[in-house]
């Protein structure tokens, strides 16, 4: 969700003393605050810096790494998580993508979308090839049964650092039986991370056959991680010995 892993662990903002608040929402989850400074916009959570306009290059590669090792000629895909657009708009761009499926949680994200984070964010909103739901992706993943040809995960800091305590569940066994489920034959799964999440790539490889990890170098920290997951498992050779 973020290229400054530094400032999310000591709770700082990205864009410096000189933003101002420009709107602060109290959601279930906690409180979402969004600042801006000159032409950039960043998103606060609960005191930790999210996600800013700045640059999204992780964030288009999560996408970007998911299409390249998806073989199909048209491709739909899922989402999880708006944040300011950068994998949405790497979503749109791709020849390939026939619909895009983005679950958000946060009503107030996507409103801002529409009033702050400017015309390119909307243009992508309105492409008729998204399908933008105001859910709870993990719940939504249990209600319903649409399959992917990638799913694409960016709704936390990552696997060992979840936004909601709920969002855990994405990365149990159980979690990734689900996701697998939601592919078709050949579909891939992709995960965004902070860190490195040694323990989540393990449960990942019981889940799928191979598993690569794309690095992007931030300015300050750890890089961030993208895992690539591909050759779902079936239900047999994810739970057996």
């Amino acid at each position: 969700m973020t290229e400054d892993t530094t400032a999310m662990a000591s709770g700082q903002d990205a864009l410096g003393s000189g933003a101002v608040v420009v709107e602060r929402v109290v959601t279930p989850r906690g409180e979402l605050v969004l600042r801006r400074a000159q032409a950039q916009h960043e998103i606060i959570h609960n005191g930790v810096f999210l996600m800013d306009t700045r640059n999204g290059a992780s964030e288009r590669l999560l996408v970007r790494a998911a299409l390249d090792a998806c073989r199909q000629p048209r491709v739909r895909i899922l989402i999880g998580g708006l944040g300011v657009g950068f994998s949405l708009d790497e979503a749109l761009r791709h020849p390939a993508v026939t619909e895009v499926a983005v679950i958000e949680v946060e009503e107030a994200i996507i409103r801002w979308h529409a009033t702050h984070f400017g015309a390119h964010a909307s243009t992508a909103l309105e492409d008729p090839r998204t399908r933008l739901v105001n859910a709870d992706l993990v719940a939504w993943l249990v209600d319903g049964a649409d399959q992917f040809d990638a799913i694409c995960l960016d709704v936390d800091n990552g696997p060992d650092w979840t936004v909601a305590a709920g969002n855990a569940a994405l990365y149990t066994e159980q979690g990734l039986s689900r996701l697998r489920r939601r592919l078709v034959p050949g579909g891939v799964l992709a995960v965004w991370s902070a860190m490195a999440a040694p323990a989540f790539a393990a449960a990942l490889r019981k889940h799928f056959s191979s598993v690569q990890v794309h690095l992007v170098e931030v300015p300050r920290g750890d890089p961030d991680h993208v895992y690539v997951a591909t050759g779902a498992r079936t239900d047999r050779q994810a739970n057996g010995p």
